[in-house]
């Protein structure tokens, strides 16, 4: 069985594995990150390469990276967590470790994981992929390929416009879905909340020690579950509000699946639920045909080194 090795590059860790045909991990390895030198970075990504690629007879190597890569796969245009820019990253990589290399973002090596071996497993031509986050990440495959746009920076679906002359980005728009359907948005929700009506409150508050500025989204999921009203609140706003981001990517490309993956939707329905219910709200007119299926991703954090290994066997 063919193996390969996929480094999944974060602001934090990189973390490696090699996997085989079926997307089973079958090895680990991780180092730290050091963000802030880019020659320590793309030697912390050949150290983990070269160790795995030691004990495994691995025929090539994927990295998926948190970034804007070019439409060759192998130079990182800009990172925004990391010191790259316009970084030949596949060439150093490979030259050091002696194996074939391609480079991809991270959301999309996560979604083609998802699309090869997790909760889209059973669609063979077509899915969109939201990973909720402190942000919001996207992915797009039609026929049976990743949407990757001529300069190779598509699918940034956080940056669509969803509010016209709403919050500002960071991408320096207004009203992208982004600013309302993430992390980000869902402790700014809860802030305000516990701000106008402390009373409903209670319980977030007393785990920010009665400050809301200290209200986190750890704060915001567990006092949610513990039937805390405007924490319960804002995840049904963040839920609504990507309800109708799923709904507009339907209306255009039309896919087999929906995939929501990222951190947030560890909360479950307590995100799902609203978002869910605003999916269909949104295309009630469409009901006498049949839309997109949505699904919660499986894979959790091994997505992006599953998807990098798989597409560097597909290289």
């Amino acid at each position: 069985m063919t193996l390969t090795i996929g480094v999944d590059v974060g602001g934090t860790k990189v973390a490696g594995g090699v996997v085989d045909e079926n997307g089973t991990i079958v090895a680990t390895t991780r180092r730290d990150t050091p963000a802030d030198d880019v020659a320590r970075t793309r030697d912390t990504i050949v150290e983990v390469a070269a160790e795995l690629a030691a004990g495994h007879p691995a025929v090539a190597v994927g990295i998926g990276a948190a970034g804007w890569i070019d439409a060759s796969r192998s130079t990182v245009l800009f990172a925004p967590n990391i010191a790259w820019r316009d970084e030949p990253l596949r060439d150093y990589v490979s030259d050091k470790v002696g194996l074939p290399v391609i480079v991809e973002n991270d959301g999309n090596a996560a979604a083609w994981a998802e699309f090869r071996h997790g909760a889209a497993h059973d669609a063979e031509d077509s899915m969109v992929m939201f990973t909720i986050g402190t942000g919001v990440g996207g992915a797009i495959v039609l026929g049976g390929e990743l949407v990757r746009g001529t300069n190779g920076i598509a699918a940034e679906l956080g940056h669509m416009g969803l509010v016209p002359g709403g919050h500002k980005c960071g991408c320096g728009r207004l009203g992208c879905i982004e600013q309302y359907a993430s992390g980000n948005a869902l402790v700014r929700f809860a802030r305000a909340g516990a701000r106008q009506e402390p009373q409903r409150a209670e319980r977030l508050l007393g785990l920010a020690g009665g400050d809301p500025d200290r209200i986190n989204g750890p704060m915001v999921t567990a006092a949610a579950r513990d039937g805390d009203a405007v924490s319960r609140e804002a995840f049904a706003q963040i839920g609504s509000w990507l309800g109708m981001g799923l709904a507009d990517m339907v209306q255009v490309l039309d896919p087999q699946v929906l995939v929501v993956g990222g951190g947030v939707v560890d909360a479950g329905e307590l995100l799902m639920g609203p978002a869910r219910e605003s999916y269909q709200e949104s295309l009630a007119q469409r009901g006498r045909w049949p839309v997109a299926d949505l699904r919660v991703a499986k894979l959790g954090n091994s997505a992006g080194m599953v998807g990098a290994a798989d597409l560097a066997r597909r290289r």
